[in-house]
């Protein structure tokens, strides 16, 4: 055997993928990077800030001081700030110079919702991580592993191709049998492209997809026209009028009608509204834009994967309507690139391709490597 063929028998050797480990199904991604930044920031900002005006209400002791008497014991006046904290309800009058009152009570549990905020943000997260995504694990594994079958399949059949060649007496008898199979698909493997041609017509993944992203947006616009209700008629109150004239006390004299109060935290939840509205309306539009994803296809993998024999999912004009589940399928598949070994193999082969003066003696990864075993002197050009 000649120093060429044993060179190229090595190089195909070399070409094979290692057998997938176990590593690959447990570290495989099921949300898509914008998704997890989402899930991040929604859920994890009201939480931060949250654990902040907890940690100044332990620190700062009182969130409110009112101004009693001078006449007032300490005792009356600690009294009278548990009282007007308690009811957290403003005594004024209107233009008419009637009595009015208006609760405040927004304000006292204004760092439990952001709780349920939290809560909120977490439940779009959970219904895809428990209704999609065990399926989607599933298919990413499948396809994964197919791919990668399929190249190594390829480089195999390239070996035989070479040991068939260099056995044969004929070339050019040889190089018509090889086109004859290519015309007939006797290098087709059918299973992966039907399975992905079967995920065209399902839409369960796609469902959940904008269902999750729909309820986040849904969460975000609640939370952003709360807190603008909070500002427009709560945020801007720092002080009011209180009246501990209730109970018992309701027959002393010498006690006032209202007592003036002022909220000590206020400026600080004015702060953590301010910021966690801001941020939330920044992310309205990534939300929108994670949707639109769907609205086209991501065709640059599967047109790598097109110069494998009879791989023709694009070509044959199989891709539809993206929304289905091979579009969400082909999103998740890129954001695993680094666990489809053969995408970089032939993504530089494809480059290669690109770089060659005659495109038209390389038409799949078939002739590619055949060239590169020595075979190029007997293969008749292409017309």
């Amino acid at each position: 055997m000649s120093l060429s063929h044993t060179a190229a028998e090595y190089m195909l050797s070399d070409a094979l993928l290692p057998e997938p480990s176990s590593s690959r199904a447990k570290g495989l991604r099921l949300e898509l990077p914008s998704d997890r930044l989402l899930k991040f920031v929604t859920v994890g900002l009201p939480l931060f800030l949250v654990s902040l005006a907890f940690a100044r209400e332990f620190s700062a002791g009182s969130q409110i001081s009112c101004f009693s008497p001078t006449n007032f014991t300490g005792k009356q006046s600690a009294y009278t700030d548990t009282a007007c904290w308690d009811s957290l309800i403003h005594h004024g009058f209107d233009a008419e110079g009637h009595a009015v009152t208006k609760s405040l009570w927004a304000l006292k549990v204004f760092p439990y919702s952001l709780l349920v905020v939290a809560v909120l943000m977490y439940l779009p997260y959970l219904l895809w991580r428990y209704a999609a995504a065990p399926a989607l694990h599933c298919d990413l594994l499948f396809i994964i592993d197919e791919l990668d079958k399929s190249y190594n399949r390829s480089v195999r059949l390239v070996q035989h191709m070479k040991k068939v060649q260099q056995a044969s007496a004929e070339p050019e008898q040889f190089w018509e049998e090889y086109e004859r199979a290519r015309r007939e698909r006797y290098f087709e493997f059918p299973l992966l492209e039907r399975y992905l041609s079967c995920k065209q017509h399902a839409h369960a993944l796609v469902f959940i997809y904008i269902l999750r992203n729909l309820l986040l947006l849904l969460f975000l616009a609640a939370t952003c026209l709360y807190l603008v209700f909070l500002h427009l008629n709560i945020f801007f109150q720092d002080e009011f009028s209180c009246s501990i004239k209730t109970g018992l006390l309701q027959e002393e004299t010498h006690i006032p009608q209202l007592i003036p109060c002022k909220l000590v935290f206020f400026s600080v939840f004015q702060i953590i509204s301010l910021s966690v509205g801001s941020v939330y309306v920044l992310l309205i539009p990534v939300v929108i834009y994670n949707a639109l994803q769907l609205c086209q296809w991501d065709k640059g993998l599967l047109s790598v994967y097109e110069m494998l024999p009879a791989f023709d999912l694009l070509s044959r004009r199989m891709l539809t309507c993206p929304l289905n589940d091979l579009n969400v399928i082909l999103l998740f598949l890129r954001a695993n690139i680094s666990k489809l070994t053969s995408f970089s193999r032939l993504n530089a082969v494809s480059a290669l391709r690109e770089a060659t003066a005659n495109k038209e003696d390389i038409d799949t990864v078939i002739d590619f490597m055949t060239l590169l075993a020595g075979l190029e002197t007997t293969k008749p050009k292409h017309q």
